[in-house]
C-alpha cells in the first residue's frame, strides 16, 4: 500500500497535478459554568456528542461558577485558535473584554441558555422561551391552589433566581405575570413582603443559601401561620427549600408541605416530585438546546443561514441577538414517565 501511494504521489507531481489536503477537524470551544449541576454535566456532554457527529472536535471546560476561570478557560480557547465558542456564562456582563478578542480573531460566539451582555461580539443565543418557564412556575401553583375559584387567602414566599443571570428576571417577571394580581387581590399574601428581584434573588443559585434564607423566612413569620406555596426558579433552589420546610416539621400527613415549584428536571427533584414532597418542575430538554447550539454554529461556519425564530426579545444592551427559543414542559407527578422516561432522557432505574 505504502509503494502504491508513494508511485501515485510520484506520478501526481510529475504531471503538476495537485495533491489533496486533508484538513484537521475544526475545534469548537465549549465554555459551561459549574459542574455542581446534573443539567449543566448533560449539556456540555450532549453538545460534545452533536459536534462530534459532524466531524467537529469539542473542547469542553467547566469553570466551576468562578468568572475568572470562565474567563481565563475562554481566553486560552481563543489563544489555541478555537473556530467557534458556545459560552454559557455565570457572570452575563464580564465576557466584554475576552470576547472583543475572539472578534478581533474572528471567531463567532454562541450564547448558550444565558444570554451575554453588554458586547457587540456575540452572534447568537440558543435558549428557552424563559419569560415561559415564569408563567409555567406560576400557573403550576395558581392550578395546586386553585386560586381562579377558590377564596383564600393564601400565604407565598417568592425566590428567584442569581442577580447575575439575566434568565432569573425573565422566569420572576413571567411568574408575576401571573402571580401579581392575586397579591394585589389579597388572594395570595406574602407575608414577609419581599418581593422583586433585589430582594428575592440567589446568589449562583444556591441551594444553601435558599436554604438560609427559608430557615429566616419561616422563623420570622411562620411561627402560627403556614406557607402555602412557594415560588422556586430551579430544582437546587427548591432542595433547599424543602429541606428548611422539613426540618420545621411540613413534610408529615398532618402537614404536608407547601406547593413549591422548580426547574431542570433534576434527578433529586423528581424523586421528590414522585415522593409526594416538591410539587412541580419545568423541564428543558437539553438533548434539543445542544441541537439547536451545534446548528448554529455549524451554520455560521458553512456559510449558510443560522436557525432563529425570534429576533426581538433578547436586547444585550448592545444589540438584539438573534435567538432560537424552545418550549419548556410542566412536569409533576401525572406526567413525569412521559415527559422524562418515555422521551429517554431519563432511565425508569435512574428515577428509583
Amino acid at each position: 500500500m505504502k509503494k502504491t501511494l508513494a508511485v501515485l504521489t510520484t506520478l501526481a507531481l510529475a504531471l503538476g497535478l495537485a495533491i489533496p489536503a486533508f484538513a484537521a477537524p475544526k475545534t469548537i470551544g465549549i465554555s459551561m459554568p459549574t459542574k455542581s449541576s446534573a443539567r449543566w454535566i448533560a449539556d456540555g456532554a450532549n453538545m460534545v456528542k452533536e459536534f462530534e457527529k459532524l466531524g467537529y472536535k469539542a473542547d469542553l471546560q467547566y469553570a466551576e461558577d468562578v468568572v475568572e476561570n470562565q474567563l481565563s478557560q475562554i481566553e486560552n480557547m481563543i489563544t489555541k485558535g478555537d473556530s467557534a465558542l458556545v459560552i454559557a456564562a455565570i457572570d452575563g456582563e464580564s465576557l466584554s473584554s475576552v470576547l472583543q478578542k475572539a472578534a478581533d480573531a474572528k471567531i463567532p460566539v454562541i450564547a448558550y441558555d444565558r444570554l451575554i451582555k453588554k458586547t457587540a461580539n456575540v452572534d447568537y443565543y440558543a435558549t428557552f422561551d424563559n419569560f415561559q418557564v415564569g408563567v409555567i412556575q406560576a400557573s403550576q401553583i395558581e392550578k395546586a391552589l386553585n386560586l381562579k375559584t377558590a377564596k383564600g387567602p393564601f400565604n407565598i414566599e417568592l425566590f428567584g433566581g442569581s442577580p447575575d443571570d439575566n434568565n432569573a428576571y425573565f422566569f420572576y417577571d413571567g411568574a408575576m405575570s401571573v402571580l401579581k394580581p392575586y397579591i394585589d387581590g389579597k388572594k395570595l399574601v406574602v407575608k414577609s413582603g419581599q418581593m422583586g428581584m433585589d430582594k428575592v434573588s440567589t446568589l449562583r443559585w444556591d441551594g444553601a443559601t435558599a436554604q438560609a434564607r427559608m430557615d429566616n423566612l419561616l422563623t420570622k413569620n411562620y411561627s402560627k401561620d403556614k406557607v402555602n406555596a412557594v415560588l422556586s426558579p430551579y430544582d437546587g433552589i427548591s432542595i433547599g427549600i424543602l429541606s428548611s420546610l422539613k426540618a420545621v416539621g411540613y413534610g408529615t400527613a398532618s402537614q404536608p408541605y407547601p406547593v413549591v415549584t422548580g426547574q431542570d428536571a433534576e434527578i433529586p427533584s423528581v424523586k421528590s416530585i414522585i415522593a409526594g414532597g416538591q410539587s412541580y418542575t419545568v423541564f428543558k430538554d437539553t438533548r434539543e438546546l445542544a441541537k439547536k447550539a451545534v446548528a448554529m454554529v455549524d451554520a455560521v461556519l458553512t456559510g449558510k443561514p443560522a436557525p432563529v425564530n425570534d429576533t426581538k426579545t433578547y436586547n444585550n444592551g448592545v444589540k438584539i441577538v438573534p435567538s432560537y427559543l424552545l418550549v419548556p414542559v410542566s412536569v409533576d407527578k401525572t406526567n413525569y414517565k412521559t415527559a422524562l422516561v418515555d422521551s429517554g432522557y431519563y432511565t425508569a432505574d435512574q428515577l428509583k
